[in-house]
């Protein structure tokens, strides 16, 4: 007894009338006998009552069916459910994300992914680009969304935008203007450790051009350097990203720096020695995607080294 055999006997007894189901089944009328008599013979039990109006199930026959039922609906539902989890099985990519991406990009993108690539579960991490690059190199994470990431040999990296970073001031006169580097370091600063991408960044820029760089407090949580920006005893170096919403509430000022600009690239980077994962390309897609709503936000401090569709 098999399957078939099991379909082709419920559709027999619902139908009442072995040609009405032959018809269903796009069977011949033979055929179909001669599956039911093989069933009968296989149980040693007489499953119909043939009449005049077709045929009626015996009690075996009843047993049968409301068993055969049960076994087609369980075969059914393990076939869908084993066809599924190929389907709806997810990989855990970890990404790394540098602070200033958070604010706009990050929920964007988690959004974005989880609508979009549901066979992707992200698992996100905040932290300075420095610490990203470390955790990358020790494959603590996937991924990572970071500035200036060096060109390594275990390293594969695209380039996503180009950004300016500016001064961050307590609320002045003069908002918005433009200052030069050479103005921009005359500032008391509140910088990251040494070892962060922007803290290196900007020493060598001034170590290149014979400046001091004068560091007088020295945090590594945004949320202090902005406390003591909006105190009025320092001024930082940042991406305008960490400051937007402290700009548009009137809290803070920022300066686009000139001559040079303060100018960094976002990197979306993983490791070479990883293993690969199938939905790679959603990923990335996801990433140029979010990022569309943080090149608006800063308008020509940032441009990107993509092509944009619309």
């Amino acid at each position: 007894m098999n399957l078939r055999q099991l379909k082709y006997f419920v559709s027999v007894v619902e139908a009442g009338n072995m040609t009405r189901a032959a018809e269903q089944l796009h069977v011949a009328q033979t055929a179909l006998g001669m599956q039911i008599r093989q069933i009968e013979e296989d149980l040693g039990v007489v499953l119909l009552v043939r009449h005049s109006r077709g045929v009626e199930p015996t009690k075996a026959g009843s047993l049968l069916h409301s068993r055969a039922l049960a076994i087609l609906k369980l075969v059914e539902e393990t076939r869908q459910e084993v066809s599924a989890c190929n389907r709806e099985e997810r990989e855990t990519i970890r990404l790394g994300i540098n602070p200033a991406l958070m604010t706009i990009t990050g929920t964007e993108l988690a959004l974005t992914v989880r609508e979009h690539f549901p066979q992707i579960f992200l698992s996100m991490v905040e932290e300075f680009s420095h610490v990203l690059i470390a955790m990358l190199l020790r494959q603590e994470v996937d991924f990572i969304l970071g500035y200036e990431v060096p060109d390594l040999p275990q390293f594969s990296r695209i380039a996503l935008l180009r950004e300016d970073f500016v001064l961050a001031t307590p609320p002045g006169p003069q908002k918005g203007k433009a200052v030069t580097f050479v103005e921009a370091l005359e500032h008391s600063l509140a910088m990251p450790e040494s070892g962060n991408v922007m803290h290196n960044f900007v020493a060598r820029m001034a170590r290149d051009l014979g400046l001091e760089l004068k560091i007088a407090h020295e945090v590594r949580s945004i949320i202090a350097m902005k406390n003591l920006i909006s105190r009025g005893v320092a001024s930082t170096i940042l991406s305008y990203a960490l400051i937007i919403d402290e700009v548009h509430a009137g809290k803070l000022d920022a300066y686009p720096i000139t001559t040079p600009p303060v100018r960094h690239t976002l990197f979306l980077a993983s490791s070479r020695q990883r293993n690969t994962f199938r939905n790679e390309a959603g990923l990335t897609g996801a990433v140029r995607s979010s990022l569309r709503g943080y090149l608006e936000a800063l308008g020509p401090l940032a441009q990107p080294l993509w092509v944009q569709t619309a």
